[in-house]
């Protein structure tokens, strides 16, 4: 009984991750949309770009809940040797749309640093 409760709070600590990052999805949208209609109105030169900014660090964020919750799945409730497998191939596609949204928000590999330019 005490494990099933254990993996029931492990489960349930899982899905509470993921409604975070649905979450900061949802709230990043709608304050980063208010501010962007803000900064249109005022005609700031930038809005594009700083909204672009915002939603992509909360992409960036929330991908990083989805991974937790995913390991948290994957090594406590399902350790077998397929689970594992999955969670590398979730970690792998979630890491590149990572390295995605970092070149598209900033114009660079996450592995260079920010004053070095991409030669190749």
């Amino acid at each position: 009984m005490s494990d099933d409760l254990v993996l029931a709070g492990l489960e349930g600590a899982a899905s509470f991750i993921e409604l975070g990052a649905v979450g900061v999805i949802v709230v990043a949208i709608l304050f980063g949309s208010v501010r962007f209609l803000l900064h249109l109105r005022r005609q700031t030169a930038d809005a594009y770009e700083r909204y672009k900014t915002h939603l992509g660090k909360a992409l960036l964020l929330s991908l990083e809940f989805l991974v937790a919750a995913d390991i948290i799945r994957t090594v406590a409730l399902d350790p077998g040797l397929d689970d594992v497998l999955m969670l590398g191939l979730l970690v792998a596609i979630r890491t590149f749309l990572s390295w995605a949204l970092v070149v598209e928000m900033e114009g660079r590999w996450p592995w260079n640093g920010a004053g070095e330019q991409d030669h190749g």
